[in-house]
């Protein structure tokens, strides 16, 4: 494991009713999340990053993909997925996009549930305790909005000043009563092309 790595995070929330109706099935929402020491700080304006994502971002995928693999029981139990990573505030927010905008980062999770489409993600920075969402959406159809989820939890210690806090998502299915349709059927009421749904 790397010496860069302070702790592993793991956050789970298992969902039994909603608006006060029984889910047809269970519903888990699943976050992992490593806090790491900033690689760049204390250097000056840092022009190439890659030296330091290609050594930091493939372990952190892997680990934090075997991890949340590990909570779900399997790759198939996965359904939707998604990323993020936070600055700590002495960090540029580049700092925290070079740990997971790399398929050195997400590719060990798409492998990993046999998956399509890209993962959702979110940049941010704050202090300690600062919220990380995790936006996630359907692992191969990104218009099937009922597997539009966040997944939310904070770190009370992190990410300090000199840290970055990557993490992954995951949901084992679609939201319990989702009933606002799909980008498709909107393209459809608006005699839009799937290619051009702004219709410019």
């Amino acid at each position: 494991m790397l010496t860069d790595i302070r702790k592993i995070i793991a956050y789970e929330e298992i969902i039994n009713v909603e608006g006060g109706k029984l889910a047809p099935k269970e519903l888990r929402l699943v976050g992992v999340a490593a806090v790491v020491k900033n690689p760049w700080i204390g250097e000056e304006f840092v022009d190439d990053l890659y030296p330091e994502i290609n050594r930091i971002s493939p372990i952190l995928g892997d680990l934090l993909t075997n991890k949340l693999i590990s909570i779900i029981g399997s790759g198939e139990g996965v359904e939707a997925y998604g990323k993020a990573a936070v600055a700590g505030v002495d960090a540029e927010i580049e700092h925290a996009s070079a740990l997971i905008h790399t398929l050195k980062f997400g590719n060990f999770l798409r492998e990993a549930v046999n998956a399509k489409s890209y993962l959702g993600f979110t940049n941010t920075r704050g202090p300690a305790n600062s919220s990380i969402c995790i936006p996630l959406m359907d692992k191969d159809d990104t218009g099937r909005r009922s597997h539009y989820h966040t997944v939310q939890f904070s770190i009370p210690d992190a990410p300090a000043g000199n840290e970055l806090v990557a993490a992954l998502g995951a949901a084992t299915g679609g939201r319990p009563h989702h009933r606002i349709g799909d980008r498709y059927s909107d393209l459809k009421n608006l005699g839009r092309d799937v290619e051009n749904p702004a219709g410019v």
